[in-house]
C-alpha cells in the first residue's frame, strides 16, 4: 500500500513538473494565428477582402525580449496585413528608467502594413501606474498612429473610406466616448479599438461594427473544466475570441467584439492553455438582403 501511494506522489510531482515546464518554457514561445471573417453592408466596395492584423499585450520587459519581438514582426509581415493595429499594453517593466532599455521602435517600424498601423494605450502604457503614457513614443517612432480618443479616415485610392477609433485606458486614463464615437455616420464601417474588452457594455448605442481589445489575456492561465484561473477588472465578461455585443435596438446591425489573448505575460511569466495570438479579420462586403 506504502509502495502504491508513493508512485502515485511521483506520478503526481512528475506531472506538475512537465506542466510548469510548458507553462513557463514552451507555451508563452508558442503563437497562433486565429483567421476571422467579418461581413457587413457597411463594408465598401474598395474594402472587399481588406485584412486586419491585431496583436495586443506584448508586456516588452524581463519576461519578453526584443528577440522575440523580431520574431513576431516577421510572422506579422508574412501576413501581409492591408492595416496593422495594436491594443494596447506594450511594455511590463516595472520602472520608467528600465523602459529605455527596451526600445522597440526599430522593431515596430520595421511593421508593415499598406494601409496604416494604428494604436491605443493599455493600462501598463503609463509607466506602471504613472500617468507618463511612456510607451506611446516608441509606438509613434514606430510608425504608429496613437487613437487617444479620436478617430481616423482609412481611404482607398478610389475614395471610399472606413473609419478607425481608438478609446483611452479605461482603467488608469480618461475614455471619452461621447467625444469621440459622436456624429459618425450610421452608414460607415465602424473600427474601435479599446484596450478592455468590457467597455463594450458601455458602447451599445454608438455604430461600432468591430471592436478589437485585449488586457484579459484569455486568462492567460486557463485550467480544463475550470476556465480562466484569474480575470481581471473591464475583462471578466469577455475573456477571449469573437463575440457579438447585445442588447442593440431592434434592427440595427451587429456589434462584434473580438478580446486577443496578447503576446506576453504579466505578474508570473506563465501561460497555460491561451496561447499567444496574432489575429487576421478578413473585411467582406455583404450587400443588404432586401437588394435584389
Amino acid at each position: 500500500m506504502t509502495m502504491i501511494l508513493l508512485v502515485w506522489i511521483g506520478v503526481l510531482i512528475f506531472i506538475v513538473i512537465c506542466v510548469c515546464i510548458y507553462g513557463l518554457v514552451m507555451e508563452p514561445r508558442s503563437l497562433r494565428i486565429t483567421r476571422h471573417e467579418i461581413r457587413s453592408n457597411c463594408i465598401p466596395a474598395a474594402f472587399d477582402g481588406t485584412t486586419i492584423v491585431q496583436f495586443s499585450d506584448t508586456h516588452i520587459g524581463p519576461h519578453y525580449s526584443l528577440k522575440r519581438l523580431r520574431r513576431l514582426a516577421d510572422a506579422i509581415n508574412s501576413l501581409h496585413p492591408d492595416i496593422l493595429v495594436f491594443t494596447g499594453d506594450l511594455h511590463d517593466a516595472r520602472r520608467k528608467d528600465n523602459i529605455a532599455k527596451y526600445d522597440p521602435a526599430p522593431i515596430l517600424a520595421g511593421m508593415n502594413a499598406r494601409l496604416g498601423k494604428y494604436a491605443v494605450y493599455g493600462n501598463h502604457d503609463f509607466g506602471y501606474w504613472k500617468n507618463s503614457r511612456t510607451s506611446g513614443s516608441f509606438l509613434g517612432r514606430g510608425g504608429f498612429t496613437m487613437l487617444v480618443n479620436r478617430t481616423a479616415r482609412i481611404v482607398a485610392d478610389n475614395g471610399d473610406r472606413i473609419l478607425i477609433a481608438g478609446l483611452d485606458d479605461c482603467i488608469i486614463g480618461q475614455p471619452k466616448p461621447k467625444q469621440t464615437l459622436s456624429g459618425v455616420s450610421d452608414e460607415t464601417f465602424l473600427l474601435l479599438l479599446a484596450h478592455e474588452p468590457d467597455l463594450a457594455n458601455r458602447l451599445i448605442n454608438y455604430p461600432i461594427d468591430l471592436q478589437l481589445s485585449g488586457h484579459s489575456h484569455g486568462g492567460q492561465v486557463k485550467l480544463p473544466l475550470f476556465g480562466p484561473f484569474v480575470t481581471t477588472v473591464y475583462g471578466r465578461k469577455y475573456v477571449q475570441g469573437l463575440y457579438t455585443v447585445k442588447g442593440r435596438r431592434r434592427g440595427a446591425r451587429p456589434y462584434h467584439l473580438y478580446v486577443n489573448r496578447g503576446i506576453g505575460t504579466t505578474r508570473i511569466p506563465v501561460r497555460i492553455g491561451s496561447v499567444p495570438e496574432l489575429s487576421v479579420f478578413t473585411l467582406l462586403r455583404e450587400r443588404p438582403t432586401n437588394q435584389s
